[in-house]
């Protein structure tokens, strides 16, 4: 059985994909998503993947087709197709949105049609139900009209729409609806968090027991179901060709005592939502959180559901409650879990490159930091101190300004890796930005445990530089362009070239350090790799940079 999975590289594509690479009944799986994930890394590796964005913008009728007709030859020979892609961010552009959650199915549901795809498994949601008033549990008989001030709803019930025009045109095509509850996971804590909480949201407070009392939405109730189990629900869908409508979720419905037990320590009090609302519009409209306020409305109108039909028609069973689901998730929302994607990656600082909270601590503790220094990769623990021979003020400046320098040059390959993403350059400046930011922490550290100063007015002053240098004239964030990349390449290798005379004079210092000089040789050898690694994607992106019609793909 051949399976082609669109929008693979998200929280439940992943999954989906360990479920489907597992079955021996799947001979072979197809991913296409418009952002490449890591193709070394498991369960990326072991499918075939194609790069299409299902949401891009047709100028006419002819290249409407050309895309359709590209997922066509993406689909060719699947049995199956699971659809997954959607869209959460960036909430404030409906018309982006709307284009791939509702127009991008119609492609997919008209390209399986076209390519004689026998079944199109498509990811609905507990959200295409219409409004209730009333805790009675709906079969997948209730209507899907879905919320009407929640985006959210309002696509999910549009895509039901779509998915009715494909089965009354292509009866021959076995329609698979999965209305799934909340997908929780926790190497999916850092994109939720991402999608859902934004920068600004400390995700310290989500640890069970930090708050003293959980204010809650008077009448909230949540169904949830983790994302092996709805991945496992796939499965089965597929294997048994079974189409139709199911709710998917955990067998438990979490009251809002449940919640208080397992966030905090069983102490709640019930907020109207009405109060509530005008806050969260207010905090979206600044930017504060970015979750806007139709997601509540959502979580207060949709009903408890009645999840027996899956169970019946299949067998599936979940192997996860649904108390035990959400701790995992406020575990890896506090730690920042995630999976070598672009959407699943872990979690990032508060901005990325910028200074981290971790840099101001190390700032403020001074001369109580316990002076040994552990080099990540290295198995390294080192003690440090510096000796008067030594000119400690030109050592603080010199290190300073290299964290300032490297600050600037993890925002820049931070911003490349998600730019590019969707090009043969996406997976290496992926792979390279988290190697980066990795030399930058080693760094950070290092002065740290030399109790010098960080300066962390400077750090946030270069991330700022770094952002503000993105910006056109016209106060437009600068569009890709092929000289765009080979410019921004040239930067970051004049910068690990710094990088490495960083590690290198370290390497000279160390003896006079009392510290060992074979870490800093280490590093010192990673900034020559990422010479080369830079070297070998400046050759890829040079070539079609000045070439009329070329461009990276």
């Amino acid at each position: 059985m051949r399976v082609a999975v669109v929008g693979g590289s998200g929280n439940v594509g992943t999954h989906v994909l360990d479920a489907l690479t597992a079955a021996p009944e799947v001979s072979s799986v197809v991913g296409i998503s418009r952002r490449l994930p890591d193709r070394s890394a498991e369960p990326y590796r072991s499918a075939d993947w194609v790069t299409l964005d299902i949401g891009a913008e047709a100028a006419d009728d002819a290249a409407e087709e050309a895309i359709v007709s590209r997922l066509a030859r993406a689909f060719a020979g699947a049995d199956a197709v699971v659809h997954l892609a959607w869209l959460i961010q960036p909430n404030h552009d409906r018309n982006l949105m709307r284009r791939t959650n509702v127009d991008g199915t119609r492609r997919v549901a008209r390209a399986c049609a076209a390519a004689g795809v026998k079944q199109l498994v498509c990811a609905s949601s507990w959200a295409a139900y219409s409004p209730v008033d009333d805790d009675v549990p709906r079969d997948e008989s209730w209507t899907t009209g879905g919320t009407p001030s929640s985006h959210y709803g309002v696509d999910k019930a549009a895509q039901e729409r779509v998915l009715d025009e494909l089965e009354a045109a292509h009866p021959e095509v076995v329609v698979t609806r999965m209305r799934t509850a909340l997908i929780f996971a926790a190497d999916a804590g850092a994109e939720i968090g991402r999608y859902f909480l934004g920068p600004w949201v400390p995700r310290a407070l989500l640890r069970p027991g930090a708050l003293p009392v959980l204010p809650l939405p008077k009448g909230l109730r949540l169904h949830v179901v983790h994302a092996e189990d709805a991945a496992q629900a796939y499965l089965q869908v597929i294997l048994q060709r079974a189409g139709g409508a199911f709710n998917v979720t955990a067998d438990e419905v979490l009251w809002p005592a449940d919640l208080a037990r397992i966030l905090d320590h069983g102490r709640y009090v019930e907020i109207s939502p009405r109060l509530i609302r005008p806050f969260l519009d207010l905090a979206w409209n600044a930017r504060v959180i970015a979750s806007d306020a139709g997601w509540l409305d959502m979580a207060m109108a949709v009903p408890v559901m009645d999840g027996s039909r899956l169970k019946r028609v299949t067998g599936w069973r979940p192997r996860h409650d649904a108390e035990s689901t959400l701790r995992e998730l406020l575990e890896g929302l506090v730690e920042g879990g995630g999976r070598a994607s672009v959407p699943m990656r872990p979690q990032d600082t508060q901005f990325e490159g910028a200074p981290s909270e971790g840099d101001s601590r190390r700032a403020r503790r001074g001369r109580h930091a316990d002076p040994t220094v552990t080099v990540t990769g290295t198995g390294e623990t080192m003690s440090a101190d510096v000796p008067p021979h030594l000119d400690r003020n030109l050592l603080g400046i010199y290190l300073s300004d290299h964290l300032t320098g490297a600050t600037g040059g993890v925002s820049r390959i931070g911003r490349m890796a998600q730019a590019y993403a969707d090009t043969e350059l996406g997976p290496e400046l992926s792979r390279l930005a988290t190697e980066i930011g990795a030399a930058r922490r080693e760094l950070a550290a290092l002065i740290d445990r030399l109790d010098l100063p960080s300066k962390p007015h400077r750090q946030a002053a270069a991330w700022v530089a770094e952002h503000v240098g993105r910006l056109k004239l016209n106060g437009r964030l600068t569009s890709r362009s092929p000289l765009s990349v080979v410019l921004e390449l040239e930067i970051m290798r004049a910068a690990v070239a710094g990088q490495l005379g960083l590690w290198q004079t370290l390497v000279d210092l160390a003896p006079d350090l009392g510290l060992p000089t074979e870490p800093f040789e280490e590093l010192a050898e990673r900034s020559r790799g990422f010479q080369s690694r830079l070297e070998r994607l400046h050759e890829q992106a040079r070539g079609p940079a000045f070439r009329v019609g070329e461009k990276i793909a």
